[in-house]
């Protein structure tokens, strides 16, 4: 058995938080015996750990990471726990939870990688910081480097990071979980009070300059002066009407009878079933947007920026804007709209068939498991080598 202590910068609701759940989720834990730490106090995500009968913890850091002294918790609660695997998710538990995992002992160490973009306007000083850090460490620190993607391997290893100890793991979709559902689709219609003919595009994500709403709702203005029928769904977390920013910018759209704000919707497959067409207008720092796997997994074509990985993930089953202005995501949905709908849902279908082929979470899970399996090899053998000498 396969002791793996996974660290964590934090256990909010994001997109890392979740590749971790699904990833504890489908581990065979008949071979792997996963334990959470986070570095910052408990977030949503941990009740949902817990539940898989996985161990959680947290050494409360509250100050800016930087603060070493924090590593000396986390060096004894590894000591304690004495994993064969340590793999870090993030920059922050990059670093702290890399230099107490060798503190400890533990020789097999992993980092995860999950971001593509560290522009000055985009990320704060202190997290470049640590970055710098992080690839300055790289050669000697992990044992090897897990990215989310080819555009996060490419930035990182420009930063500096050793291009030899980066590999590509993709994010991972649950294919039971996020499939095309006709009851669920109707009944959110009918809830949304959203007519059965009516076409309806969304956009999921949080509220955040990286994810571009301003940019949508351009072009839902532009679509709607052609397309009056049409209906907008936003969701995610701070996308709701008491967000007075988002909803004047709305009402100045002309769009209040024709955009939905959702919020923090729980019911996610659901969500995307509702919809004709996902748009993904981020404009910056996204390697593996997951809202695009879980649409194409529920039968709906994309229409999607050109950032990070979003075209490899698409594929030839939606649209890639590569001018991203409203005027060209507007034009993509139109696009799309213009097709019949049994052409929209062949679109849809292929969709479906390439997250199964290169993102079901049961291959991407088989995928990390060797990964901590050549990690804890690797690291064996430079343990031996060191001995003989």
């Amino acid at each position: 058995m396969t002791r793996i202590a996974f660290i964590i910068t934090g256990l909010g609701t994001g997109g890392a938080e979740m590749m971790l759940l699904k990833v504890l989720t489908h581990l065979d834990r008949s071979r792997f015996e996963p334990h959470v730490i986070a570095l910052a106090p408990l977030g949503d995500m941990a009740q949902r750990i817990a539940a898989l009968n996985v161990p959680v913890q947290s050494i409360n850091m509250r100050r800016s990471v930087l603060a070493l002294w924090h590593i000396g918790r986390l060096i004894r609660m590894l000591k304690v726990l004495r994993p064969d695997v340590v793999h870090t998710w993030m920059y922050h538990a990059d670093l702290v939870g890399g230099l107490a995992a060798r503190m400890a002992g533990v020789r097999a160490v992993g980092w995860c990688i999950r971001n593509s973009d560290l522009g000055p306007q985009t990320t704060s000083r202190s997290t470049r910081m640590v970055v710098w850090l992080c690839a300055r460490l790289s050669r000697w620190l992990p044992t090897r480097i897990l990215c989310c993607s080819e555009a996060a391997t490419t930035i990182h290893v420009q930063l500096g990071y050793a291009a030899h100890k980066m590999q590509v793991i993709p994010n991972g979709f649950d294919l039971t979980l996020f499939r095309p559902d006709v009851v669920a689709r109707l009944e959110l219609r009918n809830t949304l009070v959203i007519r059965t003919e009516s076409p309806v595009i969304g956009l999921i994500g949080r509220y955040h300059p990286q994810k571009n709403h301003y940019g949508f709702i351009d072009a839902a203005a532009i679509v709607i002066a052609s397309r009056p029928e049409t209906q907008f769904v936003m969701a995610g977390t701070g996308v709701e009407t008491t967000n007075t920013i988002l909803l004047e910018k709305i009402k100045a759209a002309g769009l209040e009878h024709h955009m939905h704000m959702l919020g923090n919707w729980a019911n996610v497959p659901a969500l995307m079933n509702v919809l004709d067409v996902l748009v993904s207008a981020s404009t910056y720092g996204e390697a593996f947007p997951n809202v695009l796997g879980e649409a194409m997994a529920c039968g709906v074509p994309v229409v999607t920026t050109d950032v990070g990985d979003s075209a490899y993930i698409v594929g030839d089953t939606g649209l890639v804007v590569t001018d991203n202005t409203p005027a060209q995501l507007a034009a993509g949905i139109q696009r799309m709209l213009e097709l019949a709908p049994s052409a929209r849902a062949a679109l849809g279908a292929r969709a479906r068939d390439r997250v199964l082929t290169h993102f079901d979470i049961h291959g991407v899970t088989r995928q990390y498991e060797q990964f901590y399996e050549d990690i804890l090899a690797t690291a064996s053998a430079a343990n031996v080598t060191t001995e003989s000498r």
